[in-house]
């Protein structure tokens, strides 16, 4: 018996891209219908069947929770409708931060949404570039883990930089900036900071020699742009001749894009994960639909994805 056609749903933050996502699958995405009240509840509904089949149901899950909520309605409703698999595709997975507990009585919220997620129907899981590798621990169900080291890395390869240079803006990157430097063949430096608390950064110098080099920065968010600024800004005065910065998920909280126009950085470049709020002369986008595309349908046709993996 065949396989029936898996079939492509969005939810209502990541239309456009779960658009391309559909185009590069090379099927149309399904038909929902969000009925929105008055008191701001929201009520999802498949216009087609979703019956005995695979559904792909396509949201990140930045702020406002209303994103997250969504899609824990689209699975309950999928679930509801004799779904046999539900694939729920966070191409930024919200909350990535919340892994651990860092100081007594606050929640692992990172859990909490990976729990929730499994209860509302979810049978398997497809994310991008996780705060924390680790959170693919939290699931109980199949988590496909890409990165956008495989978008990334050509594009580096083709600006064809000499006396190129890896930066990690903190310690915590320096795993990235080292398979980066590695795939590369490049030098790999490292930015240590130091915070007076949450966005808020007191000192910052880098580990290694930037003089006369040209630096990329490779992290796996920009939020605030505080510290890829500040970060950006330093190596310059250190004597680099650029400073490039590659993130997969642009959250560009408040003031970031004006942040990143006035730096002395020479470029951003981030993915379409979470939609840019406006654009800019120095922020590029380059899409992860075909790489999604690609994945989703090799897991629909039970074939290995492993290719896909390059970090």
């Amino acid at each position: 018996m065949m396989e029936p056609v898996a079939k492509l749903f969005s939810g209502r933050l990541t239309q456009e891209l779960s658009q391309r996502i559909a185009d590069a699958y090379g099927q149309p995405l399904g038909k929902v219908e969000i009925t929105q009240f008055a008191d701001g509840e929201f009520l999802p509904s498949f216009e087609e069947t979703v019956r005995g089949g695979r559904v792909f149901l396509i949201q990140s899950t930045n702020p406002p929770s209303d994103n997250l909520f969504e899609l824990l309605q689209l699975c309950d409703a999928a679930k509801r409708a004799s779904s046999k698999h539900i694939t729920a595709v966070l191409p930024y997975f919200g909350y990535a931060r919340q892994d651990r507990k860092d100081k007594p009585r606050v929640p692992i919220t990172s859990k909490l949404v990976a729990k929730m997620l499994e209860t509302a129907g979810a049978t398997r899981i497809m994310t991008m570039d996780l705060h924390a590798d680790q959170i693919q621990g939290f699931f109980e169900v199949p988590v496909d883990h890409l990165y956008s080291s495989s978008l990334f890395l050509p594009d580096i390869e083709a600006l064809g930089l000499e006396n190129l240079t890896i930066a990690s803006p903190d310690m915590g990157g320096s795993k990235r900036a080292n398979a980066y430097g590695g795939k590369l063949g490049a030098e790999v430096v490292i930015c240590y900071k130091q915070r007076k608390k949450a966005n808020i950064i007191d000192k910052m110098t880098v580990i290694g020699e930037v003089k006369d080099r040209h630096v990329i920065l490779v992290d796996d968010m920009i939020d605030t742009g505080g510290t890829l600024v500040k970060a950006a800004d330093m190596l310059m005065e250190k004597g680099a001749l650029s400073v490039r910065a590659y993130c997969t998920h642009g959250v560009l909280s408040g003031d970031a894009i004006e942040k990143i126009e006035n730096s002395a950085m020479t470029e951003l470049v981030i993915t379409d994960t979470i939609p840019l709020r406006r654009p800019s002369s120095k922020i590029r986008v380059i899409s992860v639909a075909p790489l999604f595309a690609s994945v989703m349908r090799a897991v629909h046709a039970h074939e290995s994805i492993s290719g896909h993996f390059l970090m």
